[in-house]
């Protein structure tokens, strides 16, 4: 799975109701960034101002998408990194749990 089928899949997770309703960016590096506006059923690879920015991995954020990582165990042992509002990354959890 690349950036650009995570995109869509996100996509269609967030336009199919999700119960998200903030603004997150995942920095992956140099494989790019993947931009969620919940409020506006929008996502995107912009690099934007977000309530919460995290960065991760790309191998480890598709393992965190498909059900294979514990987000939470992801973040206490370093592989995930939130800068701005840690309820908004709490949130996620949902939208993860719709994806796999």
């Amino acid at each position: 799975m690349d950036l650009n089928e995570i995109t869509a899949k996100i996509s269609d997770v967030i336009s199919s109701g999700a119960d998200f309703d903030n603004t997150v960016k995942f920095d992956f590096g140099d494989i790019g960034k993947l931009f969620i506006d919940g409020a506006n059923s929008a996502v995107s690879n912009d690099d934007g101002d977000a309530d919460a920015t995290i960065s991760v991995d790309f191998d480890d954020f598709k393992k965190l998408a498909q059900g294979q990582m514990d987000p939470m165990m992801a973040f206490m042992q370093g592989k995930l990194k939130v800068s701005g509002d840690m309820s908004v990354a709490m949130k996620l959890q949902g939208l993860f749990s719709s994806m796999s």
